[in-house]
């Protein structure tokens, strides 16, 4: 069996195939089963993990370049972005701020094109710090 690409292809497929290894006896096969499905799962979470980064970053950078564009909405998703970071680090605590700080020049550097192209401007943010992300509030100022 390639659980590798079964769990590339279906969660759900490779956990119904690791069931039917033990209900064969086939204990040895299920544990490779299982242990690939564990990576799949992480890297999953990984990417989810990566990608609210990103999101969250976009929008900071969104904020800092165009004040005068600041709503509701931005303030909103920067809100939304960290609480769904703080749920998957609740749900898979070895993607701590470790890891964070691991993916964060890449996913900045992604967050720096992808508000570019939504603004159709350039920024001069190069940096962007962990209270920037994570501990600055972002309020209208009429909030």
């Amino acid at each position: 069996m390639n659980w590798q690409e079964l769990s590339a292809a279906s969660h759900y497929k490779t956990a119904l195939a690791i069931h039917h290894e033990l209900q064969q006896g086939n204990s040895s096969e299920a544990d490779n089963g299982i242990k690939e499905l564990i990576n799949a799962l992480s890297r999953s979470e990984k990417r989810a993990l990566k990608s609210q980064l990103i999101r969250l970053m976009k929008h900071i950078i969104k904020w800092q370049t165009q004040p005068d564009y600041h709503s509701r909405s931005w303030v909103a998703t920067i809100q939304n972005a960290r609480a769904e970071i703080c749920d998957i680090q609740e749900e898979t605590p070895s993607l701590n701020n470790e890891v964070i700080k691991q993916l964060w020049g890449a996913c900045l550097s992604l967050a720096i094109v992808e508000a570019e192209d939504e603004m159709h401007q350039e920024t001069n943010i190069a940096e962007l710090s962990w209270e920037d992300v994570f501990e600055r509030n972002y309020l209208l100022s009429s909030q």
